[in-house]
């Protein structure tokens, strides 16, 4: 009776309860799929091995998309229709394509085996951390997905009839084909697919393992196999694409480049059968041990659930206040796209591949093998956010670059899943590592971090896999033109020297702490190299010839569409020549002067050179408040950048995510404050967005830190300009110390009143 009065009375009353948001209720995985953000919405956990994604990039029949035709990276784009299946295990946010593959597919009627044919249109797709579902039109199945961090669970939905479920090993993103199959049981497929070959690199491929479980007996199941075309019967079997064979009684092993199994049922209107699959790169027997210890029984609702925690729990580590729902959507997609990558390699019992060799290692227990490391991005502002926000995952990763060394010699470059691709340039895992160990987190082995790091920046050139190009660097100071990279991208000199510059410049540091004073002012001058690069003649850096002259005719505008340009790689001059972060007074004195190199700076805006998508010129907004009087222009431009090109749309990141480097870009903008230089534990401020962020930090980690609180005086002031900046109650610059930060724990921002920038 009581319980019936408080419902009347809250009736009467008018009274609701509405639960509040949590950081994961703001996330929209739908961010970035078009406009080549390259990210997918499947489902996964933070930092884990499985993802499960839609994929409808090739296949339909009146608009076949083509992952080659235009570079496609990614399993899923928003603007596609036609779904061919659900891929496990995808990057987010690269430029290459890869991975993408173990496609499974639930459909109705006749068997249908070959995807141009059981593809469908679909709708009503929903999306958020740890979920996907989908209306397949075509079948009237109702497909949903989940994952733990090395599985994957699909429940289908299925009407009344005969129904199907079909795993595809002949589709996938990757360039590499084959796979093996064999049933085991009623219940159960296993085998393998081969991969790799990331960005066209043909010795980077490995193997993917799985096991495939439902939780219903079929009434049948079997193979497919692609036939080639035959002689003599050309009216059945085309040239141009063959015809799939339909195993039926055939059960043991089977194997080729365009393979697949089915299993077919009995279904009642609104039956739900669960697929689960489990994947390792270790081996079938580990991809079956993930399964079972991962899923041990629990029903997709409750795998959901757990996977929702997980990322919950990591997005509250920062919590905002104030600022719009829109710009919460965009700050908390933004972290979970900066926690997909890198991530796990090891399964369950800390078995992992070893890095460029067949052999297999084993994890130090209570730690994780990480793979994914696309560092030419993240050494930019990603390792910096792990490092502040999830040090333990962070020294993890960097252990495993330590081990990856000791395993093949060399620290990773672009690393993927064992194999070094030799994507992009530079030597980024050395201010990666430097950074992380500046800022206290010191759980791994430095010395041979440190052996590895003398051995890439003084190995001659024929011997050097990570600076192949190192002895003209060394002698001249600069690379000329002529020196090829090792990812086969073209003459790319200029940025590699670039790349080179920043890293010895974090070395340095290093090497002068451990009392290596004469390797220290080496790499201090060699840092410095740059200049040699500088042209009156054009405003910018500028390509050397090998007979030490300027490239001419040059035009520092060319390569704006991604078209090779001598000397620089995905970009113009403009997008290089204010790449010399740690050292802006050196590069402004070249330019003639603070004034004109402000000036210069502005123009690159003012005419359109800014390139918001991709990682050169991303840390140019900040450099305008190195120089007294201008941080205004930092303010205001962050803000313009952040309301034009992060957005809650589709094409709401301004090109490939790039695992997450360009939405940690937004992330830390949104909280006003910048890691502008890789390797050096310095940040610029800028005008926050919110009211205030609260970061929770590990004080295990950070000398007892728990709290570090970010807060605008003024919030009702409609400004977009940063009056004043205190820290730990004390006025300070617009620049300041990762230890500053620490010991400061409270950062207070008060915005001008007018509208108008600080004088």
């Amino acid at each position: 009776m009581k319980r019936s009065l408080i419902i009347s009375l809250t009736a009467l009353l008018g009274l609701t309860y509405v639960q509040a948001k949590e950081p994961v209720d703001y996330v929209n995985p739908f961010i970035g799929t078009t406009n080549f953000g390259t990210a997918n919405p499947g489902a996964l956990t933070p930092n884990g091995m499985m993802s499960v994604s839609p994929f409808n990039v090739m296949g339909s029949p009146d608009n076949r998309y083509d992952k080659d035709a235009r570079w496609w990276s990614t399993p899923y784009d928003v603007t596609n229709s036609f779904l061919t299946g659900f891929s496990h295990v995808n990057l987010s946010g690269v430029g290459c394509p890869e991975l993408g593959s173990l496609l499974l597919m639930p459909t109705t009627g006749p068997l249908e085996v070959d995807y141009h044919d059981y593809g469908s249109k679909y709708s009503s797709e929903k999306a958020h951390p740890g979920y996907y579902s989908v209306e397949i039109d075509k079948y009237n199945v109702l497909a949903e997905a989940t994952a733990t961090p090395r599985t994957g669970m699909m429940r289908y939905t299925f009407p009344k009839g005969e129904s199907h479920i079909l795993l595809n090993l002949g589709q996938a993103l990757s360039n590499e084909t084959g796979a093996t199959l064999r049933r085991v049981g009623e219940r159960e497929f296993e085998g393998s697919r081969m991969l790799g070959t990331f960005c066209y690199n043909p010795q980077a491929v490995f193997p993917i393992y799985f096991v495939m479980r439902v939780n219903k007996t079929p009434k049948a199941s079997g193979y497919w196999k692609k036939q080639p075309p035959m002689q003599g019967v050309e009216a059945e079997w085309t040239p141009d694409n063959g015809k799939y064979k339909i195993y039926t009684k055939y059960g043991r092993d089977i194997s080729g480049d365009d393979i697949g199994a089915w299993y077919t049922f009995d279904t009642e209107d609104g039956e739900q059968i669960e697929v689960s699959v489990g994947v390792s790169f270790v081996s079938v027997e580990n991809a079956r041990e993930n399964l079972d210890r991962e899923q041990h029984g629990m029903s997709f609702d409750q795998i959901h659930a757990e996977a929702r925690e997980k990322w919950n729990g990591d997005l509250s580590r920062i919590e905002v206040e104030g600022g719009t729902d829109d710009q919460k959507e965009v700050f908390y997609t933004a972290l979970y796209h900066a926690l997909i990558h890198p991530n796990i390699l090891n399964d369950v019992n800390g078995q992992y591949p070893m890095m460029e060799g067949d052999g297999v290692g084993t994890v130090e227990q209570g730690h994780n093998r990480y793979t994914v490391y696309s560092l030419w991005d993240t050494y930019r502002n990603v390792h910096q956010l792990l490092t502040l926000l999830y040090p333990d995952r962070q020294t993890d990763m960097v252990r495993s670059m330590v081990d990856i060394y000791k395993e093949w010699g060399w620290m990773p470059k672009w690393e993927l899943y064992g194999r070094e691709t030799f994507t992009m340039e530079g030597d980024p895992a050395i201010p990666v590592i430097v950074d992380t160990w500046r800022k206290g987190l010191r759980d791994f082995d430095m010395d041979t971090a440190y052996e590895a790091f003398r051995k890439s920046a003084n190995t001659p050139g024929a011997e050097n896999k990570m600076r192949p190009d190192v002895d003209p660097y060394i002698s001249m100071g600069y690379i000329p033109l002529g020196m090829y990279a090792a990812d086969n991208s073209g003459d790319n000199s200029v940025s590699h020297a670039l790349e080179y510059y920043v890293a010895d410049n974090a070395l340095a540091w290093l090497a002068e702490s451990r009392g290596d004073k004469a390797f220290a002012d080496s790499l201090v001058q060699r840092s410095r190299g740059y200049k040699h690069y500088y042209s009156k003649e054009s405003g910018t850096l500028r390509p050397i010839t090998p007979d030490g002259k300027f490239l001419d005719p040059f035009d520092p505008t060319q390569g704006e569409n991604f078209e090779p340009v001598p000397g620089f790689h995905e970009g113009t001059a403009w997008n290089y020549t204010f790449f010399v972060p740690h050292d802006i007074p050196g590069l402004a004195k070249l330019m003639g002067g603070n004034r004109k190199f402000v000036d210069k700076l502005q123009m690159v805006f003012d005419k359109g050179y800014y390139d918001p998508a991709n990682e050169p010129d991303i840390a140019y907004p900040y450099l305008f408040s190195r120089f007294k009087g201008e941080e205004w222009r930092t303010q205001r431009l962050v803000s313009e950048l952040l309301g034009k090109h992060f957005t809650t749309k589709p094409d709401g990141i301004p090109g490939n995510d790039d695992t997450g480097t360009m939405s940690t870009w937004a992330l830390f903008s949104m909280m006003g404050f910048y890691p502008d230089v890789p390797g050096v534990p310095e940040y610029t401020l800028t005008t926050p967005v919110f009211d205030k962020v609260t970061l929770h930090i590990d004080p295990a980690y950070h000398n007892g830190v728990d709290k570090i609180v970010i807060e605008t005086t003024n919030p009702e002031a409609e400004s977009v300009y940063t009056r004043s900046a205190t820290l730990g109650g004390k006025k300070v610059p617009m620049r300041i110390t990762h230890d500053q930060l620490m010991q400061g724990r409270e950062l207070k921002f008060t915005k001008t009143t007018d509208g108008k920038p600080a004088k």
